[in-house]
């Protein structure tokens, strides 16, 4: 008889071709998707590939998006995006998105992450990709190198944490905000590098782009993956993608028994959250900070800036201004979500505010770029607060949801956005 298993060991045991594993247990699994972009890819691997003689064991199953180093503003970017695309042209690699938005949201809008799947990712955020049902994770150059030429690689299977979340978020209440709380209950090794999986009515009633906020900071948990079953949502926004073919939601559950730790949260008394810098763990209520002065607002990253967000930010801002003195700063999460942004008006109310609107990549969550001016208060809806993150080392940095960003570059301090919503 098979023990009960989580959905972490159901995407495992598939990978590794088994029936069952148990925690614990060492695997080695086939991997269906490796992603790596131009900071994490071509300029690491294509070296070590060379010197070992190898080539890729499957172009197929490979993904590299060009998000970090463009625009490229200076000649060590636009050397590292050249490499990139050379190397992406040589091995006549069949997706290569470039420039067309952060490489967490791209990847999923063209389908390429499905429920069951294995995968892994040249960057830290890449559990993103848990939000689909599928059991992806981040690893360094030398690991990728490994699943590069192989197609393999091992896994400790995990512990599961399961966060429950009951009830529905109140109005200017988000998935950031769910996340934040989270990280300030348990700090950033909370989920003890093990598997998070988020569920309950309010998971359920998430979309898409919400649930990838949540699988994404998983990482800011301390947690391998951060996964969400899929469900009808999940299927509609494949389909939407342009995936076809049978889904097989009901395989990728796990099992109501299988043991696991549980932790409760109620989604309906959940406030806005803020972390202080330097780090997401410094998250409390809005209220915890209520009126911190802040001079620069940035909206963007794949935790802040995707059409949702984006929407979200709007609805605050439309027909305000920005607070004397204040910057305001919108950066995309991808060209597709700015193209139906613009269709939508929702980019022209975000700039008849005072936005600034930048170009769609990492921008300055990932210190690229230069925007963020010494001495700054900033409040971002970016994934990570670490001193010198967005770039400068005297920059003060504050973690919110776009709501909340919105609101407090109208008030030129840390703002309850449920006060400008009414």
């Amino acid at each position: 008889m098979v023990q009960p298993q989580t959905l972490a060991q159901k995407l495992i045991a598939a990978a590794c071709g088994r029936a069952a594993v148990a925690e614990g247990d060492i695997v080695t699994c086939a991997v269906d998707l490796a992603m790596f972009h131009d900071s994490s890819g071509p300029r690491r691997l294509q070296p070590m590939l060379e010197e070992l003689g190898a080539t890729l064991w499957d172009r197929s199953k490979v993904v590299l998006v060009i998000d970090h180093y463009v625009p490229e503003s200076d000649d060590e970017s636009r050397r590292i995006v050249r490499i990139a695309r050379d190397w992406a042209a040589g091995q006549q690699l069949p997706n290569v998105y470039d420039s067309v938005g952060i490489c967490h949201v791209v990847v999923p809008q063209h389908g390429h992450i499905r429920p069951g799947m294995f995968c892994v990712g040249g960057d830290s955020h890449s559990p993103t990709g848990g939000a689909f049902g599928a059991y992806m994770f981040g690893i360094g150059s030398t690991e990728m190198l490994g699943v590069a030429v192989t197609g393999q690689i091992w896994v400790k299977v995990p512990k599961t944490l399961m966060m429950r979340w009951s009830g529905r978020l109140g109005d200017g209440v988000t998935a950031k905000d769910m996340m934040l709380h989270m990280i300030g209950r348990y700090g950033m090794n909370g989920g003890r590098y093990q598997a998070v999986e988020f569920c309950g009515e309010a998971v359920r009633a998430l979309s898409m782009q919400e649930r990838m906020t949540l699988s994404n900071m998983s990482a800011e948990l301390g947690s391998q993956v951060g996964l969400i079953a899929p469900d009808e949502t999940t299927a509609a926004y494949l389909r939407d993608a342009g995936v076809a073919g049978d889904l097989d939601l009901a395989r990728w559950q796990g099992d109501p028994d299988a043991e696991a730790e549980w932790h409760d949260f109620d989604a309906a008394a959940l406030a806005p959250q803020v972390a202080a810098p330097h780090s997401p763990a410094n998250a409390r209520d809005v209220e915890q900070y209520r009126d911190v002065p802040v001079q620069v607002a940035y909206i963007g990253a794949c935790t802040g800036a995707k059409l949702e967000d984006l929407r979200a930010a709007a609805s605050v801002l439309r027909g305000r201004r920005l607070a004397d003195g204040m910057r305001l700063m919108v950066a995309p999460a991808s060209r597709r979500d700015q193209e139906q942004a613009e269709q939508e008006g929702v980019m022209q109310v975000l700039r008849e505010a005072g936005a600034d609107v930048l170009a769609t990549s990492c921008g300055a969550c990932a210190g690229y770029g230069g925007s963020i001016p010494d001495g700054a208060s900033v409040i971002s809806t970016t994934a990570r607060n670490f001193k010198g993150r967005m770039g400068s080392e005297t920059a003060q940095v504050y973690l919110a949801s776009p709501y909340t960003v919105a609101a407090s570059a109208v008030a030129g301090r840390i703002a309850d956005p449920r006060e400008f919503m009414a």
